[in-house]
């Protein structure tokens, strides 16, 4: 609830420091005397658009600071969490500066903000009927949430977000695989001849590098063979010096003792190694003269596996991975239908399991609607609205309309006048008929919601008697369980008041005019007020009696 209101050079008010209570808290004052300059100062502190006339005359600037106290689960803990502005001790500041310039700043909790997000915060905090009213009831976009508040549908509708996402996510996953469908089977003939030119080729990992040098070996051929002949043909000479020389030293072994050890070893060794030589140079000449492949078949195929690692943009190396991977495509092509139909059933299930949750609070819904309708015309009679109907309009709306709030279009609607159709409050009822209906709705529907501050200016305007009686007793009784500030001229709903205010207007230096409020704390100091309300200027015995009655009858 709103506790403390600091207001700085607005208008007609130099400096005023509220502090607030629960319950029924009332401000009245002649005409003219600032009432509505408090509710444009509270309107700037919630994110009302400023306008640099509401700076008082010789100031650069204007300063609200409005101070709520609020619960550990209100919904501003969720909108200040976004940016990233915490709040301690269940305390909200709202602050707002406007400078004669016209432009203006917004503070929540002494860290500045932008205006779109103070009026979020505002608005979750107060809701206002009176002359810059833009929410609540008059916005048919809030009606559903109010319905669903009011029947008790919060975790009923947790479970719908949830089950709305889950066909959302389905129907996203089954139109990709649609998509891919669609566009696989496109490719599906040319999948199946890169594979069937893959197979053929039958590409191996490594080989553009071996027949390449089997290509080179081959373009030096004649060449190659008469070197490898020439160095045969001197391994496989008669002539062995390794060998002659062994021997030599072989013969005198004994007679050299171990001196000649190591040298005999190395000319074995090295008959060895002329041994291996020879058997190699034999190989690569038996290769080379029996090759699988001639020059124009190796060129041909280093050819046509270039081709490919072009068409499928990856070397030749990778072509048997490429190959691979066109059959699994292929594959998933072929198993496509199976794995779209599947999909569709999961998707059906989904939707399915939605539109029977949303059919269950539809009809909720509906039986709460009729329940309300009856409750709210109940009280239209005392407010000298007994031919008004209050109607509570639940239409299906189409599956393309359909989303987290269900399958439901929910709008309040009223007609004043029997046999005339209903329609939108703000289009049918008059200014003092509409106020009538918001408090109507107000008394039975408010106990629900985070917001728990209502303010309703002149709410009384145009009736009295019994009437304005009726308007401060609901009034009263919404005040049971919320914060209501009201501005009236009726004594009626005055001296219902839990705390009463009184706004005056006085002249100060070089002519300069301004308001002031003070509590009517004193039973007498009310009584006097409200005498006042009653008789005008001239306040007779009569009149003082009349508010004492009026104070006794609302206690």
């Amino acid at each position: 609830m709103l506790t403390e209101l600091d207001i700085n050079n607005v208008v007609l008010i130099d400096r005023l420091h509220i502090v607030f209570k629960s319950g029924l808290c009332v401000f009245t004052g002649e005409t003219g005397a600032g009432k509505s300059v408090l509710l444009d100062s509270l309107g700037l502190a919630l994110g009302v658009r400023a306008e640099s006339g509401l700076v008082r005359k010789g100031a650069d600037h204007a300063r609200v600071t409005a101070s709520f106290q609020i619960s550990p689960n209100h919904v501003a803990y969720d909108l200040l969490k976004q940016a990233d502005i915490y709040i301690e001790d269940d305390v909200l500041l709202l602050r707002r500066v406007v400078y004669s310039t016209g432009k203006s700043r917004a503070f929540i909790n002494d860290q500045p903000v932008s205006i779109g997000l103070l009026k979020q915060v505002g608005d979750s905090l107060v809701e206002i009927h009176g002359q810059f009213e833009t929410q609540g009831l008059l916005n048919p976009a809030t009606h559903g949430a109010m319905l669903d508040a009011y029947a008790g549908l919060e975790k009923d509708l947790t479970v719908l977000v949830d089950l709305w996402n889950e066909w959302k996510s389905a129907q996203i996953k089954r139109d990709e695989l649609r998509s891919l469908s669609v566009r696989a089977r496109e490719e599906e003939t040319y999948l199946r001849l890169s594979v069937e030119d893959l197979q053929n080729l039958d590409p191996q990992a490594g080989e553009e590098q071996k027949l390449s040098a089997l290509r080179e070996r081959l373009k030096n051929r004649e060449k190659v063979l008469e070197g490898l002949s020439t160095a045969l043909m001197h391994l496989g000479s008669d002539y062995d010096p390794v060998q002659k020389a062994w021997a030599a030293l072989d013969n005198i072994a004994e007679q050299s003792g171990e001196f000649l050890g190591k040298a005999m070893e190395a000319l074995a060794r090295a008959s060895e190694e002329m041994s291996e030589a020879h058997s190699l140079i034999q190989s690569a000449q038996s290769d080379l003269m029996e090759a699988e492949y001639n020059l124009e078949e190796i060129d041909e195929r280093l050819y046509t596996l270039h081709m490919q690692a072009r068409k499928h943009n990856c070397d030749s190396d990778m072509l048997p991975e490429m190959l691979e991977k066109l059959q699994e495509q292929l594959f998933a092509i072929e198993s496509s239908d199976e794995t779209l139909e599947a999909h569709n059933k999961l998707c059906e299930k989904a939707r399915v399991a939605y539109l029977r949750k949303s059919q269950a609070i539809s009809a909720k819904r509906k039986e709460v609607g009729v329940r309300l309708n009856n409750l709210v015309i109940a009280e239209l009679a005392p407010l000298k609205l007994d031919k008004a109907r209050f109607v509570t309009q639940i239409d299906s709306l189409d599956e393309t309309e359909w989303g987290v709030h269900g399958i439901d279009r929910v709008r309040f609607l009223v007609a004043t006048n029997p046999g005339s159709n209903p329609g939108p409050i703000h289009k049918i009822a008059s200014g003092g008929e509409m106020s009538r209906f918001m408090l109507a709705l107000k008394v039975i529907i408010a106990q629900e919601g985070s917001t728990h501050s209502f303010i309703f200016d002149e709410v009384d305007a145009g009736i009295g008697g019994a009437t304005a009686d009726a308007v401060g007793e609901r009034l009263a009784r919404l005040a049971s369980s919320k914060q209501v500030l009201v501005v009236t001229h009726a004594p009626q709903v005055a001296a219902r008041a839990d705390y009463h205010w009184i706004v005056t207007k006085s002249k100060i230096d070089k002519g300069m005019v301004k308001t002031d409020i003070a509590p009517l704390s004193l039973r007498e100091e009310r009584c006097e007020e409200i005498a006042r309300m009653l008789a005008g200027a001239d306040i007779t015995d009569e009149a003082r009696s009349a508010a004492a009655k009026l104070i006794d009858q609302a206690a």
